[in-house]
């Protein structure tokens, strides 16, 4: 390998957080840098074909450089050091480029990447607990870093992890992370215990002697591979009003959730993003797959629409089935794999297709299965680029034109940004 320290200047933006680089025709992927930025930067340990680096000295800065709130290292600060509308500006072009290069599409306009505040944002996440600390993981380590200094989770959120850390007592030492699960406007909040692997948490004893928790409405915990409650309320519960504003929706449309099932994390911009599935989701006939607790399935129920549910982990369905039941007569709901449920479904017989898959985007089979419904439009919701333009190809090749792509920041301060791209036949 050359030197271990390089001077590199940066060119531009890449998936995962890095910023691309070269020296002498090699591709280095910097960790620290803005593009336009020259710097120094340290080649790290194991780098092969493409060498990975650390700035270590910023020799011509970007106007667009500041001090990070904490550790670049710790979970969620990867985009710390970057001015935040030049970190929407990042995601912008990293979306445009993944689809180029991935998807062989060229978007016509730059990527427009809805702004979020960026302390306080999380709805719901996890931490992880060692010698009864909780905090995120320093990168690529099983070493705690402090969440508190990222800004994340409202400081309240963690004072009450504390709380409940101290008053598990020994049980703590059993609990290897923790989720907790907040409504918007955080007047809810629940904790959800998961043990160390190969322990075990004693729930007769939690439950037992658990008392009152300021700022906790709920615990949960795993046990026998089922959640159970050991405290107050085991979800939590949005309301339309509250989610996505007033006049959204009708003012009865709720969704409740517990801390174990996915929902988005952010609570300033999943109402936001709920409103634009809305604004392109129209149709009297939709299917949504992925769906979750029913975020997007019971606001279209509630505007009009017929809609299927597919979903198929087991705690969101419960939640799902939950929310679902106010709006029965309009709103079904299956348990199954997005691929199994699709063999069913005769072509034509939805006018939308709404899908949120997870990071690692929609299988063939499944996209196989939603050309074959041919739906006149495709609303997929994402939260990776390149699945994202890879199934955008496939959706192309299969007949439909790819109308707007617009983003989200939901995770302000790190390389992560959900999208929405809209598929018309």
């Amino acid at each position: 390998m050359a030197e271990s320290l390089l001077t590199l200047t940066i060119e531009r933006p890449v998936a995962g957080g890095r910023m691309l680089a070269r020296h002498e025709g090699r591709v280095v992927l910097v960790a620290g840098a803005i593009p336009g930025e020259r710097v120094r930067a340290r080649l790290e340990p194991g780098s092969r074909k493409v060498w990975f680096a650390s700035t270590v000295d910023v020799i011509d800065a970007s106007v667009d450089r500041r001090v990070p709130m904490g550790n670049p290292a710790c979970g969620g600060l990867t985009y710390a050091h970057v001015e935040p509308a030049r970190q929407r500006g990042l995601k912008a072009e990293v979306v445009a480029d993944s689809f180029r290069r991935l998807g062989r599409i060229t978007l016509e306009h730059a990527v427009p990447v809805a702004a979020s505040p960026e302390r306080g944002f999380r709805l719901r996440g996890r931490v992880h607990v060692i010698a009864r600390r909780a905090g995120f993981f320093l990168e690529r380590t099983h070493r705690l870093c402090d969440a508190r200094a990222t800004g994340q989770f409202g400081d309240e959120t963690l004072d009450v992890v504390a709380r409940v850390l101290h008053q598990l007592g020994a049980q703590a030492d059993h609990c290897g992370s923790i989720q907790i699960a907040e409504n918007v406007v955080a007047s809810e909040r629940v904790v959800h215990l998961e043990p160390v692997e190969g322990r075990r948490l004693d729930l007769d004893a939690i439950t037992s002697r658990w008392g009152a928790c300021d700022g906790l409405t709920g615990l949960t915990a795993m046990s026998g591979g089922r959640l159970t409650r050991c405290h107050g309320k085991a979800r939590v519960t949005d309301t339309a009003a509250q989610l996505a504003g007033s006049g959204v929706l009708p003012s009865d449309v709720q969704w409740t959730r517990t801390a174990a099932s996915f929902f988005q994390g952010n609570r300033f911009l999943t109402g936001a993003l709920l409103a634009r599935v809305l604004d392109h989701a129209s149709g009297d006939r939709v299917l949504d797959l992925y769906a979750g607790v029913g975020l997007f399935s019971v606001a279209l129920t509630a505007r009009g629409s017929a809609v299927t549910a597919v979903e198929g982990d087991e705690m969101s369905v419960a939640d799902l089935e939950i929310n679902a039941a106010p709006w029965s007569r309009m709103l079904t709901t299956r348990q199954s794999s997005v691929e199994a449920a699709l063999l069913t479904v005769a072509p034509s017989a939805f006018d939308v297709v709404v899908l949120d898959p997870p990071r690692t985007g929609a299988s063939p089979e499944a996209i196989a299965g939603v050309l074959a419904v041919a739906a006149p439009r495709i609303v997929y919701v994402s939260c990776d680029p390149a699945t994202l333009a890879r199934d955008a190809a496939l959706l192309v090749g299969g007949g439909y034109a790819l109308r707007s792509v617009e983003a989200f920041d939901l995770f302000p301060n790190t390389p992560h940004v959900e999208m929405l791209a809209v598929f018309d036949r």
